[in-house]
């Protein structure tokens, strides 16, 4: 029997520990490295974004470029240029170059065997780099339940067209939901995840933050305040496994309520169920603690 995906866990939520739980993977990134990272929405309440004073030093030492797409929704982070202004905003340029990936257009990959997606669209600049960083934010989602490493590579890295693509579960580039159900948009999710996971063989690593964590997502711009304590940093080379750890800590945390409900109520677990049956990643996990 295989062993099971690894995934490492600090309590300490700092530049150090951020360091520590990356360097357990036993992966190190090199060539181009683009580190993918949620800008996030500006708005009243929409403050739950990574620190960049927490990811500066890690994005420094592996000399990446922080890289984002734009949005499928209207706002400001819909067009490159306003996009820009937003990361500069929220700090990111002060610690990096930022790259918003479809500014220049799009490419796609192909998504093996899928059984929504025949395609997943990404900025033109996604063959840019040699080394994918997966940088996310734990949260909770409106739509998807969760928002964690899966996320982050499917929705996370598509261009506009594509996360119109994986909203109406491949029925359409140009309307946000198209003929698409929700389950089949969760699956697309997962689908657009292998497509980047198979593009990248072993040029790529996860790590999650769970901190700030809100139910609602960095992309709302008047999220709702987060309500529980912050749980740690997580890492892995397996994206469900990284995932599936983090939606396990919620359901133990003592006051992890409204983000289970939040989950529940969008069936957000059965994007990792599925990803798991499609080759994305296991469901199991050994949860190691580097503290």
């Amino acid at each position: 029997m295989a062993d099971k995906p690894k995934v490492y866990f600090t309590a300490e939520i700092s530049p150090a520990g951020l360091a520590r739980a990356a360097q357990a993977l036993g992966r190190t990134p090199s060539g181009q490295v683009a580190v993918k990272i949620s800008t996030g929405e500006p708005g009243p309440r929409g403050h739950n974004w990574l620190d960049p004073a927490l990811i500066a030093d890690y994005v420094a030492a592996v000399g990446g470029t922080l890289v984002e797409s734009n949005t499928a929704y209207p706002g400001r982070r819909q067009r490159a240029d306003q996009h820009y202004q937003v990361a500069v905003e929220h700090g990111y340029t002060a610690i990096a170059s930022v790259d918003i990936q479809d500014a220049e257009g799009e490419t796609s990959l192909p998504v093996p065997e899928g059984r929504h997606l025949k395609e997943d669209i990404v900025g033109s600049h996604y063959g840019d780099y040699d080394f994918y960083v997966i940088l996310s934010h734990f949260k909770g989602h409106g739509m998807g339940g969760f928002g964690g490493a899966v996320k982050n590579i499917s929705i996370g890295l598509a261009s506009s067209a594509g996360k119109r693509n994986i909203h109406s579960a491949g029925t359409s580039t140009t309307d946000f939901s198209g003929s698409g159900t929700h389950e089949g948009f969760l699956e697309s999710m997962a689908e657009a995840g292998r497509a980047v996971v198979s593009s990248r063989g072993d040029s790529i690593l996860y790590i999650n933050v769970m901190n700030n964590i809100s139910v609602d997502c960095d992309c709302d711009g008047d999220a709702a305040p987060p309500d529980m304590a912050d749980i740690g940093i997580l890492s892995s080379l397996d994206p469900v496994a990284l995932d599936k750890a983090c939606v396990d800590l919620i359901y133990a945390a003592a006051d992890g309520q409204s983000v289970i409900e939040r989950m529940e109520s969008r069936q957000g677990l059965h994007t990792l169920e599925y990803g798991a049956r499609i080759g994305l990643g296991s469901l199991e996990y050994d949860l190691v603690d580097l503290d």
